[in-house]
């Protein structure tokens, strides 16, 4: 380790609650160690926000410790061994350590155990089976420090054995691939992967979705999902031919491109119908399925063209599916497009968000003896259409006398 590695794991460790924590877990024939994610983004030079502990303790001792010690404990998971502690804002989940008896593809039946060596090596890749004993001593079982320098990701053991305890991993295996490697996928885990991708139907659609959008999200999401496409991995989870292109430009592009649900209707929208299938196939929450429904409304709208549209039209279709979700339909059909075009789709954006608001109500509409009913609406809709056609005049007077040639229609 690094000096300056060395010098943030004492810092770490130093931090009050957790050398608090620490101070409980430990002692009188039972040992907490910090492992996982959190020793492995430490050695990144990266925020270790989510820190979970391996014991030796059954839950009741850490319970039972925890609360000595000040923190709230909470069972999360005490049927397998885990217990979260709690310390105002901070939470810590503490595992008892656990291996594996039986495995379906899905679940696993552990018994408790004292071997930290047993349970680092169930776990799913060898950067992710690093531990960190008090003391700031670095415990490695499977080399995860050599892949870890060498930003890879790699199963522990033999891939297809661990794939089959768990075909989530399949999944897991690309999403941290494009959250932590580099180059090409590990080829004994890509194989893996293509051999075990039978399994992957009988995941739940939760489980799926979250670590589909977690990788849409990574910095390497499109070169990732790119091997995924050519090992025949992708079409299963999103049940339709991908926009790999038009990912990879959104990817590239930053901004409103790190949002996962815009980068899935990148991926796997063209049309309307495309969204209600992707809310059904990866149970997508209520706020995910409006924004990618919303973008394939205006996908529509735009007509599927690479071209910058003009700004009437592009008004037209942000009233009907909202302003942000036409920009991002525009994006989407052309962002791997040219520098020119580029600098076209910016403006067009910024003309759109600096459209002002219209301003008549329903109230004017029956000042101009319009009678009470579904008329109000339609007028209004007629007058918001001739304004856009108009060029959005920002005056109240003017957006009025669209109102009344709308009211004699």
């Amino acid at each position: 380790m690094s000096r300056e590695r060395a010098e943030a794991v004492a810092r770490f460790l130093a931090e009050p609650l957790l050398a608090r924590l620490l101070e409980a877990l430990n002692g009188e024939g039972e040992e907490t160690r910090i492992v996982g994610g959190a020793v492995r983004n430490l050695l990144l030079g990266e925020a270790a926000n989510d820190v979970d502990l391996a014991t030796t303790a059954l839950p009741a001792e850490t319970i039972r410790r925890g609360r000595k010690a000040g923190f709230k404990a909470v069972p999360t998971g005490i049927e397998h061994g885990t217990v979260t502690l709690v310390s105002g804002r901070a939470s810590f989940e503490v595992t008892t350590l656990r291996r594996d008896v039986e495995t379906d593809g899905r679940r696993a039946k552990v018994v408790f155990g004292r071997d930290f060596a047993a349970d680092a090596l169930r776990r799913d890749f060898t950067i992710n089976a690093l531990g960190l004993d008090r003391s700031g001593a670095l415990h490695d079982y499977s080399d995860g420090l050599a892949d870890l320098a060498q930003r890879r990701v790699r199963f522990i053991g033999q891939a297809e054995a661990r794939i089959r305890e768990d075909y989530l991993r399949i999944l897991r295996f690309f999403r941290f691939h494009a959250r932590y490697g580099v180059g090409a996928p590990d080829g004994e885990g890509l194989r893996a992967c293509i051999a075990g991708r039978a399994g992957l139907a009988g995941l739940s659609r939760e489980r799926v979705r979250a670590e589909l959008m977690k990788l849409l999200a990574a910095p390497g999401a499109a070169a990732t999902l790119d091997a995924m496409a050519g090992a025949g991995l992708l079409m299963p989870v999103i049940g339709a031919v991908p926009h790999l292109s038009r990912f990879a430009a959104v990817a590239g592009a930053g901004g409103d491109g790190v949002y996962p649900a815009f980068r899935l209707a990148a991926l796997a929208v063209s049309v309307r119908e495309d969204a209600p299938r992707l809310r059904q196939r990866l149970r997508l929450s209520n706020e995910e399925f409006d924004r990618i429904d919303r973008i394939a409304q205006a996908l529509e709208g735009l007509g599927g063209r690479a071209e910058p549209p003009s700004l009437v039209l592009l008004r037209i279709v942000a009233d009907r599916a909202g302003s942000d979700a036409a920009a991002a339909a525009l994006v989407l059909l052309t962002g791997s497009t040219d520098a020119e075009t580029g600098r076209q789709v910016q403006k067009l954006i910024g003309q759109l968000g600096a459209t002002p608001a219209f301003l008549p109500r329903g109230q004017d509409v029956l000042a101009r003896g319009v009678p009470k009913g579904e008329r109000v609406g339609q007028v209004l809709a007629e007058a918001r259409r001739l304004w856009i056609e108009a060029g959005c005049p920002a005056d109240r007077e003017a957006q009025l006398a669209l109102l009344d040639a709308a009211s004699r229609l």
